[in-house]
């Protein structure tokens, strides 16, 4: 198997993901908020949809569609990240965690039918959308591949 070392990275970022929203499942009642500080709160939330909670009210038939995406998204990363050469550390990184977010939020649509968010990020009045690591794991990925070193491409 090529790139052992970026499996291994995304079974820990897989495992933390599961792990936390584990602990929100058991330790919070749907709905329930924790303030943090002034700019952090973990607040327990069920998201049926994608990004954002688009597709959120579509039913079954948009449970399967996301379901379906993230299956096929996942296998590509899979087969892209294999086909990448190991001199591209970064770009290999970031598709290692853009597969972990993707992969971490396809075990919660396949188990529960929904994305187990917690993190509430928000400035005064600002809100952002409730998200969980494995979002995070796919802005991180995104970033890495966009910000992809010009030595690694040369």
């Amino acid at each position: 198997m090529k790139h052992k070392g970026y499996f291994l990275l995304f079974i820990v970022l897989v495992l933390s993901d599961q792990f936390t929203k584990q602990i929100f499942m058991k330790s919070f009642e749907l709905g329930q908020s924790m303030v943090i500080n002034p700019y952090l709160s973990w607040t327990y939330l069920h998201n049926t949809g994608a990004a954002f909670s688009i597709l959120s009210d579509s039913g079954l038939i948009g449970k399967y569609f996301l379901l379906g995406v993230s299956i096929l998204v996942s296998l590509w990363l899979i087969s892209w990240a294999q086909k990448t050469p190991a001199i591209y550390k970064q770009k290999l990184f970031g598709q290692f965690f853009l597969l972990s977010g993707a992969v971490g939020n396809l075990i919660d649509r396949a188990l529960y039918g929904y994305v187990i968010d917690f993190i509430d990020l928000h400035v005064n009045s600002f809100y952002w959308p409730v998200f969980n690591l494995a979002d995070s794991f796919i802005f991180i990925g995104v970033a890495l591949i966009i910000f992809e070193r010009k030595s690694s491409t040369q």
